[in-house]
Order: structure tokens, then C-alpha cells, then sequence
């Protein structure tokens, strides 16, 4: 079971599912603003990848974020952070065979699917 987990307005996601389609492999799409976002998912996300690269760091929730807060950032804070504003995900978070995997290249996704 293949699992893309993002928002579905988001330009990477667009393109993680149309290379997904594209190529005939069967997902399912977990929507954070739709489907939901919890202390276990994400606290799951953060150890099976780098917590530091699972807070997308690049977008306008986190930039609104108080120097205190982005300063005190660990990974337990990061956690409650990213199930407050699941916007601050970095997307997607695609799940393979129980290997996680943070972003989208196609290159990446060649490999992943060789």
C-alpha cells in the first residue's frame, strides 16, 4: 500500500500524483486539511525522517512563526507545531512498503519505484 500524504492544493503534490498516475502505480492520498493530522502520525513521521527536514521551513506558516518559537524549535515542540498548522509539513510524505520518504524529484521517485 502506497500512501502520499499532503495538501491537495499544493503545487509538489500536484506533481507527486501525476507522476504516481503517470507511471500506473496505485496510491492512496491523505489530505491534512481533509482527512485530518494527529500527534501519532506525525510524532511516526519524525522518527522514521529527519524532524529537521519535516518542518518545511520555506513556507509562510512557519516564516509567521515568533523568533522564540523558531529559535526553541525541538523535536517534541516541532511535533505539537506540525499538528497545529499540518501546513508546515513538508510535502508530501509518501510511504512505500513501510519506507518513508520526504519531497518530490522524479528522479527520486525512479528510484523508489524501480
Amino acid at each position: 500500500m502506497i500512501t502520499l500524504y499532503g495538501i491537495s492544493n499544493c503545487d509538489t503534490i500536484k506533481k507527486a500524483k501525476k507522476y504516481l498516475a503517470d507511471n500506473n502505480i496505485e496510491f492512496t492520498f491523505h489530505d491534512y486539511r481533509k482527512d485530518g493530522v494527529n500527534e501519532k502520525m506525525v510524532s511516526t513521521f519524525a522518527v522514521q525522517l529527519d524532524w529537521e527536514q519535516l518542518v518545511n521551513k520555506r513556507g509562510t506558516t512557519y516564516r509567521a512563526l515568533t523568533d522564540e518559537q523558531k529559535q526553541g524549535l525541538t523535536k517534541e515542540s516541532a511535533i505539537s507545531l506540525l499538528v497545529e498548522q499540518p501546513a508546515m509539513i513538508k510535502r508530501p510524505v509518501l510511504v512505500n512498503d513501510g519506507n518513508y520518504h520526504l519531497g518530490f524529484k522524479a528522479t527520486q521517485y525512479d528510484e523508489i519505484f524501480k
